[in-house]
């Protein structure tokens, strides 16, 4: 249903069983994937496309251009995957030159009051609770669950299967599967109530705990911590994320 009271533009792509509420407004240049749900005073702007069984609550601001001054009006895209939930007065912004888009995977909850800057690269099944604030380019992979009120730095890596404290203001990179709290942002321990509940065995567990504690209580810089690991781990899937991850990173890794 499409109430009468929207603003749609005629050349807006509107897929499939999509439910629209009054006070929309969905500018051209817009796809709109089937069944979703925008709900009142929405407004999504040009160069965006929403995935299939989205929602959008009210007053959410979809596509704006970046808050970036070397941004020249180029066109550029936010590109957001299906069963995204995208609460009240949540922004996301398009990209600019230098990646020309943001990104945000698929299942993604992004609650109220949060924002996205411009070229940020989102994965699938993250949760931002409210007001969390990202910068631009920023990257977060899979299953990471961030507090309320965290501030994330530009250019900042957030690993997957992490756990942020509301809060939080992250400057450095984050490695998969652990906790930071504590401020100034710290090591806490792993994540390993979210790995039990992802179905990670004790095994793939214990890999996780192994690695960071030679990273993180080892005594060794880090340099001397990854090779530890990789000389006295057995290659895994888990052990292989954290030494790639860390030998990636370009801000350097959050302190224990």
């Amino acid at each position: 249903m499409i109430s009468p009271l929207a603003s749609i533009h005629p050349e807006a792509k509107i897929g499939q069983d999509v439910e629209i509420g009054p006070f929309v407004f969905i500018d051209r240049d817009v796809i709109i994937g089937d069944h979703c749900v925008i709900d009142a005073n929405a407004t999504i702007l040009r160069y965006t496309q929403l995935g299939d069984h989205c929602h959008v609550f009210p007053s959410a601001v979809i596509g704006a251009i970046p808050q970036d001054l070397k941004f020249r009006g180029e066109e550029t895209w936010l590109i957001v995957g299906d069963h995204c939930v995208l609460r009240e007065c949540v922004t996301l912004h398009r990209g600019t030159a230098s990646k020309g888009k943001t990104v945000i995977g698929r299942n993604n909850l992004i609650m109220a009051y949060c924002h996205v800057a411009h070229d940020c690269v989102l994965g699938n099944n993250i949760i931002m609770s409210n007001a969390t604030q990202l910068a631009g380019e920023v990257e977060i992979d899979d299953f990471a669950i961030i507090g309320g009120g965290t501030l994330v730095h530009q250019f900042t890596h957030i690993g997957g299967h992490v756990m942020i404290q509301g809060g939080s203001k992250i400057n450095k990179d984050i490695p998969p599967y652990i906790i930071v709290a504590r401020d100034p942002i710290a090591y806490c321990g792993i994540n390993s109530v979210g790995l039990n509940r992802r179905g990670y065995t004790p095994e793939q567990i214990h890999t996780v705990q192994e690695a960071y504690r030679l990273l993180y209580q080892g005594g060794m810089n880090t340099t001397q911590a990854l090779d530890q690991i990789e000389a006295t781990l057995p290659a895994s899937a888990e052990r292989d994320a954290i030494l790639s991850f860390v030998r990636q990173s370009t801000r350097g890794i959050v302190k224990g």
